[in-house]
């Protein structure tokens, strides 16, 4: 008989639903069709972690000061930051890792 998979309850924080609308705000200002693909493939990404949301790395740029709170799936160029807690995955912050990476971090979640 197969073991039935846990599932997670998703909690996607404020933060990261504002950082969602902007990204695809901008992208739509030139291509909508692209936009609503983009939404799709991140919604798609959060949505995974329902059952599997140790699938994500660490963040490289938080274990290099021994940081693991924090996971992140990539969506290219786009990081999806998240915490697990018991059984409740928190999607926290939306990136796009062209940018300063560190300092957004740091600036969002280290304050």
């Amino acid at each position: 008989m197969a073991e039935k998979i846990k599932t997670y309850t998703v909690n996607v924080s404020k933060s990261a639903k504002n950082d969602l609308s902007e990204i695809i705000k901008f992208i739509a200002k030139d291509s909508p069709m692209n936009a609503q693909n983009i939404l799709k493939r991140i919604e798609s990404k959060i949505n995974s972690l329902e059952k599997f949301p140790e699938k994500g790395g660490y963040v490289p740029e938080l274990l290099k000061h021994n940081i693991k709170d924090y996971r992140q799936l990539i969506e290219s160029p786009w990081k999806i930051i998240y915490s697990i807690d018991n059984n409740i995955v928190n999607v926290l912050i939306i990136i796009d890792s062209r940018r300063n990476t560190q300092d957004i971090l740091v600036e969002k979640l280290i304050k």
